[in-house]
């Protein structure tokens, strides 16, 4: 079985996690500056793959200047650091993990157990 990863090679994780997705966004930013309507249509054939395309309330004009923005870089970096935190190991306490039901809301896996 596997266990935990001490303290300084999550920290070394993260760093790493962080180098990684800022030079990401730093290229990518600087794609779409240099190239702009290349990126466009890069951007838009990897939304075909998840068919965010098909919806004709969400267009590239309202979405597409988001990627590679600080935000983007926050919010990628909240996802990888959570992801970390989400391993389970035996004979320790499973994650509790977060989920967004139905409705929108965000819960966690314990929110849905009942009894034992």
């Amino acid at each position: 079985p596997r266990r935990p990863q001490p303290c300084w090679a999550v920290f070394l994780q993260k760093i790493l996690i962080l180098l990684h997705v800022t030079m990401c966004v730093v290229v990518g930013k600087t794609m779409m500056i240099l190239f702009p309507n290349a990126m466009k249509r890069y951007i838009l054939k990897q939304g075909e793959k998840s068919r965010m395309n098909k919806n004709p309330k969400f267009s590239y004009e309202n979405w597409g200047p988001t990627f590679f923005s600080f935000k983007y870089l926050l919010f990628v970096l909240k996802v990888k650091w959570k992801r970390l935190e989400d391993e389970a190991f035996e004979g320790h306490p499973a994650p509790n993990t977060p989920v967004v039901t139905f409705n929108g809301e965000v819960r966690h896996l314990f929110d849905f157990i009942q009894g034992q």
